[in-house]
C-alpha cells in the first residue's frame, strides 16, 4: 500500500483542496489482489487504490467513456506476418497505465483511507490524472497514449484504432495496445530497441522480452513459428465450475442437440451459468473448435434452464479433454486471403433462425472466425448461405484494408468457400429473382466485391467444408477432422535445444 501510496504522489495524481459545497465527492478503496505467472504459480501480491466510478455522473464529473482495444484477428493477422518475416517480437508492461491519462473533467474524491493527511484532514483531492474505476480512466490513458506515440513517427490504423504503424524507408513496426498490455514487432533489433526506449522515457514501461504469455494467453516458441494456448484459464474455468475429475468426451456438442428456451426447469444457479458463460466466451480466443457450443451457451444467459447448463457440462468435459490444445502460428511464405463461409439453415426451434459461421485464412494460419445466429429468419437454406457469404466477405474485406495499411497489399482476389451452388450463383449472377428481392442489399455488396475482383466465391464440397464446425455438431471423426484444418492442436513437445 505504501509503495502505491507513493507512486500516486510522485505522478501528483491529486491536490488537496476544501471540499467544494455544489460538487458530489466519490469515495475510493484500496483493492488487494495476487499476480499469477503462466503456469499459476504466485508472482506477488498487489495493492490498488481504486475509485467508485458508479457514483460518477455523466455530463457532471465524467463526458465520453469509451476506449478502444485492439481486436482477437488484428493481434492474429500481426503476429502471422511477424512470424513469415521472421521478426523479433516483445511484450511491454506499462506500470500504473491509468494514472498516465490526464483529465479533461474536474472530479474531487475522498482521502484514501489510511492515508489521510493529518493537516488538512477535512480536504478531498481533486484529482489531476486519472485513477483505476473512474468512468473515463481508459479512455484518457489511451488519448495520452496515442497523443505520444503519433508524434513520434507512427500512424493509427483506421481499420483498427489500437493498431499503430511505423514506416521509414524499409524500416516497419507495428505496435498493438490492449489497455496497458503491448506487443510490439518491428523488422530489426535496433529498431524495436530504439522505440522501447523511447516509450520507457515517457511512460513506467517495463520490457517483458520476447513474447510468452500476454491476456492470459501463454505463447510457445518453436523452429515453425508460435503455439498460443490458454490450457491454465481452461483448468480456472472447469474449476469454477466444480468439474475438476470430470470424465473428458470428444466432441463439444451432441449431434441430436438443439436447445429450446423452454426445455426443463429454470436452473437454480443463473449467476454460476453466466460466469461461466463470459469466461468461456474468452477460452474462444485461441480455441475456434468450441465457439459454436460457447455461441449456443451464450443464448441462454438471460434465462438458464437445466438442460441448457447440462449442455455446458457436456462442453467443459470436452475441454477437460483437450486441456493443452491451442492454435498455432507458423512460418508461411503464402499471403493469399482465403475464407470459408457456411449455414444451417432454421436451426433454431424458437425462432427458425439460422446459424452462420466462417473462418478466414492468411496463407497457411487461421486469424479469424465467427459462429453467430443470423438476425432474420431466411425463406431457404440458399438465402442462410448467402447471408452467411455476406458475413464472410465482410470480414474479408476488413482485412485486405487492414493488410493494405501493414504495407502488405493483397494482388489477387481473396477467395471464399461455400458449399451451396445456389449462393455461389447469386454472387455472380446480375439477373433479380422474385425470391431474391428481400435480400437486395447483402447481393448488392457482395456482387461489388466480385465485380471489382477483390472476392471470388467458389464452391466447395461439404466434406471439405471446415466452417461447417461453426453451424452445427459433428461426428467425431470429421469433428477432429476439420479441428486440425483449424489450426487446433495439442502444444508442441519441446526439443532439447528448444526455450
Amino acid at each position: 500500500m505504501q509503495a502505491e501510496f507513493s507512486a500516486l504522489q510522485q505522478n501528483e495524481t491529486w491536490e488537496l483542496v476544501p471540499r467544494p459545497i455544489d460538487r458530489p465527492v466519490i469515495r475510493c478503496m484500496w483493492l488487494f489482489r495476487h499476480k499469477f505467472k503462466s503456469d499459476g504459480s504466485l508472482e506477488r501480491y498487489k495493492a490498488r487504490l481504486v475509485v467508485n466510478g458508479k457514483s460518477q455522473t455523466v455530463g457532471v464529473d465524467c463526458e465520453d467513456t469509451f476506449s478502444p482495444v485492439v481486436k482477437p484477428a488484428t493481434i492474429r493477422t500481426v503476429l502471422s506476418i511477424a512470424v513469415s518475416r521472421s521478426w523479433p517480437i516483445h511484450q511491454l508492461d506499462v506500470k500504473n497505465a491509468f494514472l498516465h491519462g490526464h483529465l479533461n473533467e474536474t472530479v474531487f474524491m475522498h482521502q484514501p483511507p489510511g492515508f489521510v493527511d493529518r493537516r488538512y484532514p477535512n480536504f478531498v483531492c481533486r484529482l489531476k490524472r486519472s485513477l483505476y474505476g473512474l468512468k473515463q480512466a481508459p479512455r484518457a490513458w489511451y488519448t495520452r497514449f496515442a497523443t505520444y506515440i503519433l508524434s513520434h513517427g507512427f500512424s493509427a490504423s483506421k481499420c483498427d484504432n489500437s493498431l499503430f504503424i511505423y514506416t521509414r524507408g524499409s524500416q516497419t513496426a507495428y505496435l498493438l495496445l490492449y489497455v496497458d498490455d503491448i506487443i510490439l514487432t518491428a523488422s530489426s533489433n535496433e529498431l524495436l530497441q530504439d522505440i522501447i526506449n523511447k516509450l520507457s522515457r515517457e511512460f513506467a514501461m517495463t520490457d517483458l522480452g520476447p513474447l510468452h504469455h500476454f491476456l492470459g494467453i501463454k505463447v510457445t516458441r518453436s523452429d515453425r513459428g508460435l503455439f498460443l494456448d490458454q490450457s491454465q484459464y481452461a483448468k480456472d474455468i472447469i474449476s469454477r465450475a466444480s468439474m475438476d475429475a470430470c470424465k473428458p468426451c470428444t466432441t463439444p456438442v451432441d449431434l441430436s442437440s438443439k436447445l429450446s428456451a423452454t426445455d426443463g426447469p429454470l436452473f437454480h444457479d443463473p449467476t454460476l451459468y453466466r460466469s461461466l458463460a463470459g469466461a468461456l466466451q474468452y477460452l474462444t480466443f485461441t480455441r475456434p473448435d468450441i465457439s459454436y457450443a460457447v455461441q449456443q451457451v451464450c443464448l441462454f444467459m438471460h434465462e438458464p434452464h437445466d438442460p441448457h447448463f447440462a449442455f455446458m457440462k457436456r462442453l467443459l468435459r470436452y475441454i477437460q479433454g483437450t486441456l493443452d490444445y491451442g492454435i498455432r502460428i507458423i512460418r508461411s511464405n503464402n499471403h493469399s486471403l482465403v475464407a470459408y463461409s457456411d449455414a444451417d439453415w432454421g436451426g433454431c426451434p424458437d425462432s427458425r433462425r439460422s446459424t452462420s459461421g466462417y473462418c478466414v485464412f492468411l496463407g497457411d494460419n487461421l486469424i479469424s472466425w465467427s459462429s453467430k445466429r443470423q438476425p432474420t429468419v431466411s425463406r431457404s437454406s440458399a438465402e442462410a448461405e448467402y447471408r452467411g457469404v455476406a458475413n464472410a466477405v465482410a470480414e474479408a474485406t476488413w482485412i485486405r484494408n487492414l493488410l493494405l495499411e501493414l504495407n502488405l497489399p493483397l494482388r489477387s482476389a481473396s477467395v471464399v468457400y461455400c458449399d451451396n451452388v445456389s449462393a455461389v450463383y447469386l454472387s455472380d449472377n446480375p439477373v433479380q429473382h422474385q425470391r431474391t428481392k428481400h435480400i437486395e442489399i447483402d447481393i448488392h455488396f457482395v456482387r461489388e466485391k466480385v465485380r471489382v475482383g477483390h472476392i471470388r466465391v467458389l464452391h466447395v464440397p461439404t466434406s471439405l467444408q471446415y466452417a461447417d464446425i461453426f453451424t452445427k455438431g459433428l461426428p467425431r471423426q470429421l469433428f477432429q477432422s476439420f479441428r486440425s484444418s483449424l489450426s487446433v492442436c495439442p502444444t508442441p513437445a519441446q526439443t532439447a535445444g528448444e526455450s
